[in-house]
């Protein structure tokens, strides 16, 4: 019999997932995820605050409002009782709006034992502490392992058993390292794979997070430029320039630029800013065809992730002396009354530049102001 000692290959360590995992948030992505470690085979409670979605999960086995057309699996059970749905959680997934973050974590702490694991399924940073969400959770829970989960996911296509798949990032502890099939990251990967739905492990919270923030910026930005009336190029150049500014935010706050060309990053950028069934791109597409902000979304009070962080991003970005002019240009639309048409063709005039950063060449841009002036017009 041979050994690892004398085949160079080590140890095959059988990993476990979680028995017995809860969900807090019950909205579209929140309830997709509690379908998938359902099928996964997992003891799943999926906790909300509307007793009328808890009770249609309950009763019918559907959630019409947030996934039409899905029958949830068997065994998954809702609740609206967040100390009953925790106390015995193996692992908890917060799958809130980035808002509400801080006040979720909050009562996880109270009544999760001490040792489960918590990621945290939200993408953003605080606006008042430019806190990752991962951060903002850390404070509030106690010394718990707090984790990430991201990827490119549209929550119905995930529960109609779309093959997809995301990052589950967590700290590696040294402890981890040397028995990474007890890690929380691979445990609930395992507890998140499906014939459908392939979970990767990351141990870069902050280039998961990153990826998972600016992405929807750029996705409005996308989507003004469609909206405005252009295609494929404009999109291209923002998506492509979009990626190397998550790159220089995530590295220059100790994240890897190799983790921004995963699925947390590049991943997640291409899909959300391909697609109306984004939000965020949603948006940027409304305004670019010129409808009031009020009036976007007919009226209704949607949530956008990107449109909060634009501004808490670029916040971050002034304070570690990063350059984002594509998430600045959406902010000054969006916040500061800028005019869409100006904004943008000033972004495209800006000095040329080389693409290896390391190059480190400047050069005014050739257009002038009529040039500049001509395609404003055009954009608006």
């Amino acid at each position: 019999m041979k050994d690892h000692a004398t085949t160079g290959q080590p140890f095959q360590q059988v990993a476990l997932p979680y028995r017995k995992v809860t969900v807090v948030g019950a909205g579209s992505w929140g309830t997709a995820l509690a379908v998938v470690l359902a099928r996964a085979g997992c003891d799943t409670t999926i906790c909300g605050r509307d007793p009328a979605i808890i009770d249609e999960i309950n009763t019918k086995g559907t959630t019409e409002r947030f996934l039409p057309g899905v029958t949830l699996p068997e065994g998954l059970r809702g609740t609206t009782d967040m100390p009953k749905a925790l106390e015995q959680a193996e692992a908890v997934l917060v799958v809130v709006p980035s808002r509400s973050v801080r006040s979720v974590a909050r009562q996880v702490a109270e009544h999760a034992p001490k040792e489960t694991p918590v990621a945290v399924c939200a993408k953003g940073i605080e606006a008042e502490t430019g806190l990752l969400m991962t951060q903002v959770a850390e404070e509030e829970l106690g010394g718990r392992c707090v984790g990430c989960v991201s990827g490119p996911t549209f929550a119905l296509e995930t529960a109609l058993g779309h093959p997809t798949a995301a990052t589950v990032a967590f700290p590696f502890t040294y402890g981890d390292r040397l028995r990474p099939h007890e890690s929380p990251a691979v445990r609930l990967a395992l507890s998140l794979s499906t014939e459908s739905f392939r979970s990767y492990v990351s141990d870069d919270l902050v280039g998961v997070e990153i990826g998972g923030a600016v992405k929807n910026i750029i996705a409005i930005a996308c989507g003004l430029m469609t909206g405005a009336g252009f295609a494929e190029n404009t999109r291209a150049a923002l998506i492509t320039r979009g990626l190397d500014e998550m790159k220089a935010l995530a590295e220059a706050l100790g994240g890897r630029r190799e983790t921004v060309t995963g699925l947390s990053g590049i991943g997640d950028l291409s899909l959300t800013c391909s697609s109306p069934t984004s939000r965020n791109m949603s948006l940027g597409l409304q305004l670019g065809q010129g409808t009031p902000r009020a009036d976007c979304f007919d009226g209704r009070p949607v949530v956008v992730e990107g449109e909060m962080n634009a501004k808490s991003v670029t916040d971050l970005a002034r304070s570690v002396n990063v350059a984002m002019p594509i998430c600045e240009t959406v902010r000054s639309i969006l916040h500061e009354g800028a005019d869409l048409g100006t904004a943008f063709a000033n972004l495209w005039a800006r000095p040329i530049e080389a693409e290896p950063r390391t190059m480190d060449l400047s050069f005014t841009h050739p257009a002038t102001d009529k040039d500049i002036a001509t395609l404003a017009e055009r954009i608006s």
